[in-house]
C-alpha cells in the first residue's frame, strides 16, 4: 500500500513503473526464493505470496499491482 501511495503521489510514468516493478519483485521474487528453499513452511509462504500477487492483479484488473498504468492517468 505504501508503494502504491508513493507511485500515485508522484504521478509520473517512471514512478508507476518503478512501483510496479518493486511489487512484482517482492511478490514473485520472494515467493520463488521461498519455494526454492524446499522447507514445508517456506513452500507454503512462497506459494501464498505468488498466488496472492496473481489474485490481487486479476481481481483489481492490475490496479493494485501496477500492471495497468492506464488506470492511473
Amino acid at each position: 500500500m505504501i508503494v502504491g501511495l508513493i507511485a500515485l503521489s508522484a504521478e509520473s510514468a517512471v514512478a508507476i513503473g518503478v512501483g510496479a516493478g518493486f511489487l512484482a519483485v517482492v511478490g514473485l521474487g520472494a515467493g520463488i526464493v521461498l519455494v526454492v528453499l524446499r522447507k514445508p513452511w517456506t513452500l507454503g509462504v512462497g506459494l501464498g505470496l505468488m498466488i496472492g500477487w496473481a489474485l490481487a492483479s486479476i481481481v483489481t484488473a492490475g490496479y493494485c499491482t501496477g500492471l495497468n498504468p492506464g488506470m492511473y492517468a
